[in-house]
């Protein structure tokens, strides 16, 4: 029997003054805690990113950076800890939400985007009361999410570009 773990989401949101868009996830998965968001090899979020703005493919973590930087944009979660077995976001629960507001604080974000519809979910129960910014859903970039090949999500989220 698999058991809840509790975490604490232990990366910094990456953004600056000049941030337009803010990205936001659910939770990084097992494979990306203490490392970098959507680093599990299999998530197709960076190939994604990559496509639609016509940008070779991003290899390290601050070859990742730069490039949200450089794209104006900002990238977090919604969840600040929670309880969950794995990496399984329909097992979440005693969920504490990120303070979405000190980013749009500090940066004249113009449009946010959830990945995923855990991300839209938790987002509208958490922050959306605290924010008052309907975001807008794009589908999960999640190797989960067999439903959407890569073309199907680069079609998808060719939005941000629009938006940025």
């Amino acid at each position: 029997m698999r058991t809840y773990t509790h975490v604490v989401h232990d990366l910094t949101p990456v953004y600056d003054e000049h941030s337009r868009i803010l990205i936001l996830g659910s939770l990084p998965s097992v494979k990306s805690r203490g490392q970098f968001f959507y680093n599990h090899p299999q998530n197709r979020f960076w190939k994604v990113l990559a496509a639609v703005t016509d940008h070779a493919p991003l290899e390290n973590v601050e070859e990742k950076k730069q490039f949200l930087l450089e794209h104006q944009i900002a990238l977090w979660d919604v969840i600040a800890s929670c309880d969950i077995i794995g990496s399984s976001d329909s097992s979440i629960k005693n969920v504490v939400a990120n303070d979405i507001g000190r980013v749009l604080s500090e940066a004249p974000i113009r449009q946010i985007f959830v990945n995923g519809q855990t991300a839209f979910k938790l987002y509208k129960k958490y922050v959306l009361p605290e924010t008052g910014v309907m975001p807008v859903c794009l589908p999960s970039t999640s190797p989960a999410n067999a439903a959407w090949n890569m073309e199907k999500l680069t079609e998808a989220w060719q939005v941000i570009v629009r938006e940025s």
